[in-house]
């Protein structure tokens, strides 16, 4: 049975969901890019992200959610005729997670006609402290559309973070500290091409379950 934790502060984290029933999360184009977008409304705010993928019924990131002074303050509301100021609250990251969730469920069941929810829930969460691991789960993320037979390269694949990070772009993905990671790009590049398995598939597979 999958233990919840809780996400704390600096913690790395494997975050991963599902489509509840196996339901696809994304059908068009259009709904991988506005997931993305409502993620980085949603998730910049509390968390660095290492890597991330978009897959038709499930999902996968890599996070280390921000140290306590440096999340964002979420202002409450001023009444300045009254001169109530009251002080920021501050964003919680996993209710983040849950914002992120349900506004993509909203905007699904509109736009596909459907209720109820999208997602199983609670979504899944998995705190990391060994480098190794973290580096074979940045592997394991990027290789899961190979792994599940929609592509045969990672670099073909739109919806992942490999092709942001091998181009430094910083919009979503903490390029620069991934590839501090690896060293370099071209260990970054020479791990990811490699044809042996990095990751123990005792240790990941079994956290994927079923997917």
């Amino acid at each position: 049975m999958h233990t919840l934790q809780p996400l704390v502060h600096e913690g790395y984290f494997h975050i991963y969901n599902r489509g509840i029933n196996g339901t696809d999360l994304f059908i068009t184009p259009n709904d991988y890019r506005h997931f993305l977008k409502l993620y980085v409304k949603y998730i910049d705010p509390i968390a660095r992200t290492f890597a991330w993928v978009l897959m038709k019924n499930h999902f996968h990131f890599l996070v280390q959610i921000l140290p306590d002074q440096e999340i964002e303050c979420m202002e409450s509301m001023k009444d300045h005729e009254n001169m109530i100021l009251l002080q920021g609250k501050k964003f919680n990251p996993t209710r983040q997670f849950s914002h992120l969730f349900n506004a993509h469920t909203k905007r699904h069941n509109i736009k596909y006609n459907r209720t109820g929810s999208l997602f199983e829930r609670p979504f899944r969460r998995i705190k990391i402290t060994d480098e190794m691991y973290i580096r074979n789960l940045i592997f394991y993320i990027h290789n899961n559309p190979v792994h599940h037979g929609f592509t045969n390269s990672i670099i073909d694949y739109p919806w992942s973070s490999y092709p942001e990070i091998i181009s430094s772009d910083l919009s979503r993905t903490d390029a620069y500290n991934v590839l501090e990671l690896f060293n370099s790009l071209s260990e970054f590049l020479e791990f990811h091409s490699a044809k042996t398995v990095h990751y123990n598939p005792e240790i990941l597979i079994r956290e994927m379950e079923e997917q």
